[in-house]
Parts: C-alpha cells; structure tokens; sequence
C-alpha cells in the first residue's frame, strides 16, 4: 500500500507512522527533499497511491491549498481510500445538545465548512473525518501547565469534546478495511468542561489548579475566546459502530494518565 499524505501536521504524522505501507509526504511549504504542493511531480505521485490522505487546512483566504491546485488529479485518482481531517467546528454551537453526522452544518469558519463539503464529493471513496479539540503526547494540558500558568474559566454548562491523537489514528486505521465512505466524528465518551480537565491535569502534575474565572477576566486571544462562543457534545456512535473502533481513552482522565506516562519516559 502506498500513502500519500498532504500536509504533515500533528496528527497527519502519527497516522503516516503506522500506516502499514510506503508513506510519501507532501508539504505545502517548501522542505528540502520533500514534495510540495505545485510540484509537477505530484499528479503522477496522486496516481500511483493506493490510499491519499489531507491534513492541509483552509487559507485566510478561505480556499483549499490542496484542492486548489490538485483537486482534478484526486477526483481522477485510482486509490481505494481517501481521506480529509476536518474539524467538528463545522457544526457550530449547539447550545450544549449533542451532533451527529447528520446534524446541519453551521459553523462561523466558512472556509472549514467548504472544504468539508468538497472533500465529501471529490472522489467516491472520500472519507471525512471531523475531529474536536486533539491532544496527546507533546499537545496536552499537561505541556500546557509546564509552560506556563492555564486560565480555568468558569462558564456554567459549558463543555468541550475531544480525542487523543491515538484514537484518531486508530479509527483511521479501522477505516482502511471497514465502513463505507462518508463523514466520521472521531471523539471520545465524555464531551467535558475545559476548566476540569486543566485541573484534573494540574494535579496529576502535583500541581494547585489555578482558580476559577470568569470568560471577561480571562487573558484569552480572540481565537481562544470564540471557542467558548461554542458549545457542543459530539456523538461517537459511527466511529464505533461503522468502523469498530474501540476507545483506547474514552476520557480524557485516562487520555491524560497515559500523557503523563510518556512524559517520564
């Protein structure tokens, strides 16, 4: 089998890792020795690949890199597996209530929301994978509190879903042989407040959580403030029924736990 793989970010790395096959790696900023994106080369490479997966994001602009300047050489693309990372922003705030696959789309990041719709069409064996916030070894709350002082702002009823980066890749890998193409949330069980998960991870750290704030006392860039404009639990049931992917951390207090164990290494 032979991969290949737009844009080599954090979780688009981890899957290339254990992929059971040859990896060929596209970045969209020149690398010396890699393939970027405008490479005449990269047609002939996205025909000879088994499987094509995209990490690339949206630019300010709002277009796609990657379908910009590739999209008739997916569409025309003999592999059996395509693959897009996408984001459960699409779904935009649903005041708390729970989203499925089928939910409407409306997120505030119409850039996202098309590039989700495109992928979708782009070829018949298009798979979206729409992912909450991610964390994992090296990108966790853990990290987070070793650099530095964390804001646990106190928003009642709040809550935010999110997945290890291992069960990314292991739904990803389940999808190479199972379930038919079509959009996957990949998440864990339990869609959980900001401020308990950086105090769970404060005290594993032998930390003092920090206390609580309220949103408008709180140091937080404009992106990071129009996440809490979002709120959100999204549904797994797909992911674990469609694909047979079972939860190495179902929550994030065992997501974290491993975390931590890497950290010692």
């Amino acid at each position: 089998m032979q991969l290949l793989v737009l844009g080599l970010g954090y979780t688009a790395a981890r899957f290339a890792a254990a992929f059971p096959g040859t990896v060929t790696a596209v970045r969209s900023r020149p690398v010396p020795g890699v393939l970027t994106l405008d490479d005449p080369a990269l047609p002939a490479a996205i025909a000879a690949a088994t499987h094509i997966l995209s990490s690339v994001p949206p630019a300010p602009t709002g277009e796609d890199p990657a379908l910009v300047a590739l999209a008739a050489a997916i569409a025309a693309a003999p592999a059996g597996w395509v693959g897009y990372l996408s984001s459960t922003g699409v779904y935009g705030d649903a005041a708390g209530a729970w989203v499925d696959e089928a939910s409407p789309l409306r997120g505030r990041r119409s850039g996202r929301l098309a590039a989700d719709e495109a992928w979708q069409e782009i070829h018949p064996e298009a798979r979206v994978f729409r992912l909450p916030g991610i964390y994992g070894p090296g990108r966790s709350a853990l990290d987070r509190l070793r650099a530095g002082p964390v804001a646990r702002i106190d928003l009642p009823g709040h809550v935010f879903s999110r997945v290890h980066v291992d069960d990314i890749v292991g739904a990803m890998l389940a999808s190479l042989s199972r379930g038919a193409p079509g959009v996957y949330n990949l998440c864990d069980d339990e869609p959980a407040p900001g401020e308990a998960v950086t105090a769970f991870a404060a005290r594993l750290l032998g930390q003092e959580p920090a206390p609580l704030q309220g949103l408008g006392d709180a140091r937080l860039s404009p992106m990071g403030r129009a996440f809490y404009g979002e709120c959100r639990r999204v549904a797994n049931g797909k992911m674990t029924r469609d694909l047979g992917h079972v939860l190495r951390y179902p929550d994030y207090r065992k997501g974290l736990a491993a975390c931590l164990e890497e950290m010692k290494r």
